[in-house]
């Protein structure tokens, strides 16, 4: 099966017996699989990933989803919004248990609530097993309690300052670091009733720290168990630096690098106002003369998978599979779901200015409209009578 055209191997493949197959699949390098896996039917190609690795279907399936949903669904802010907030509560997919608790976390803790309260996201977010493994927040104990001196254990900041810096108040927004460690210690026996199995969320009294805190001059008294935490959730959702941090973090996705400061401020004000109610802040954005101003149109520069997926959208392209999608995108610079650090990607477009970015646009730009991209079938016809790819109109919104 080393010489042909992928059409004459799959041909070749398919003359075979279904037993035979399987042990074909199983001898064959990954390298001829997946010149297979670009002529094959869907089943077939089914069967070549799984011998590739069955683990590695989950991230498969997962970035596969998402690619489809961007091209494809009818509901685009709601996708917009789910990349925007998975990416500001990111969790690394390549990490330990991470990669299976990645898909649940996404369609449990993130979609149901990108139009909803941000508390609710806060708290679905804090109780997600994939964001207690993550930032390691499962394995927190409190030096006093039952666990702590019976394991050894200790504390563990990391979720108490991500969580403070990052999903709410901000660098700027008034913290000390004995608020990260006062929060770490109200979070302690949140934790994961057996990561590699369960993995649910669990709330273990024995790793709890139960003494007095103090978060942000607000006093925590002791005895609370589990409700230290969702205190400090509700603490944290309604104070206005959050309001001014989350207002100004959506302005920049939306509409400019560096948004007017009245835009963030009318943003903030409702947030507050209601409730930290996600719809009535982005209509405040919508609804306002910033968001159509001159200033605001084409400032922002598309990332990799907007970018990607506006213009197979504009080109009313044929997707069978995205395999070869999801390597353009690591090769543009955002590889979906894959993002180490807890900042997730940039929501400044002039990230994603810089030479070796340019070219690999230019370079998927030029597959696309030739048919060179494996899964990815565009009308040549189609694709000269529009916009050109390279134009202002696809890098910038």
């Amino acid at each position: 099966m080393h010489a042909g055209t992928a059409q004459q191997k799959l041909d070749l493949f398919s003359s075979f017996p279904p037993d035979r197959q399987d042990q074909l699949l199983e001898n064959m390098g990954q390298g001829m699989r997946m010149e297979l896996f670009a002529a094959a039917p869907p089943g077939l190609r089914r069967r070549i990933q799984c011998a590739n690795g069955p683990q590695a279907m989950v991230a498969q399936d997962l970035t596969e989803a998402k690619l489809f949903r961007a091209v494809y669904s009818n509901r685009q802010l709601d996708e917009v919004l789910v990349d925007f907030w998975y990416n500001h509560f990111n969790v690394y997919l390549e990490k330990g248990a991470d990669h299976y608790l990645v898909t649940a976390y996404e369609r449990d803790a993130i979609r149901p609530h990108v139009l909803g309260k941000f508390e609710d996201l806060l708290r679905a977010t804090a109780q997600s097993p994939a964001m207690l493994f993550y930032l390691d927040n499962w394995e927190s104990a409190g030096s006093q309690s039952p666990a702590g001196q019976r394991r050894q254990r200790g504390l563990n900041e990391n979720y108490g300052r991500e969580l403070l810096e990052l999903h709410t108040l901000g660098v700027d927004g008034g913290y000390t670091q004995k608020d990260v460690t006062e929060v770490a210690r109200c979070f302690t026996g949140w934790t994961i009733r057996q990561p590699q199995r369960v993995a649910e969320f669990e709330f273990n009294p024995r790793m709890h720290d139960d003494g007095d805190k103090t978060v942000l001059g607000v006093r925590i008294p002791a005895g609370g168990g589990i409700g230290d935490g969702f205190q400090v959730l509700h603490l944290l959702a309604q104070h206005p630096s959050t309001a001014h941090f989350i207002s100004r973090k959506l302005a920049m996705r939306f509409v400019a690098d560096d948004p007017p400061e009245t835009l963030v401020k009318r943003m903030a004000a409702t947030f507050l106002k209601k409730d930290g109610d996600l719809r009535a802040v982005l209509k405040t954005m919508f609804d306002s003369p910033e968001f159509w101003s001159r200033r605001a149109y084409r400032s922002k520069i598309k990332s990799p998978l907007e970018m990607v997926a506006s213009s197979l959208r504009v080109l009313n392209a044929q997707v069978d599979f995205t395999f070869g999608l999801n390597n353009q995108l690591t090769q543009l610079g955002e590889p979906l779901y894959r993002k180490a650090e807890p900042t997730g990607y940039s929501n400044s477009g002039q990230e994603w200015l810089n030479s070796a970015g340019l070219l690999a646009r230019m370079n998927f730009s030029v597959a696309l409209v030739n048919n060179k991209l494996p899964g990815v079938k565009v009308d040549s016809a189609h694709s000269a009578e529009g916009v050109t790819l390279g134009s202002p109109d696809f890098q910038k919104k």
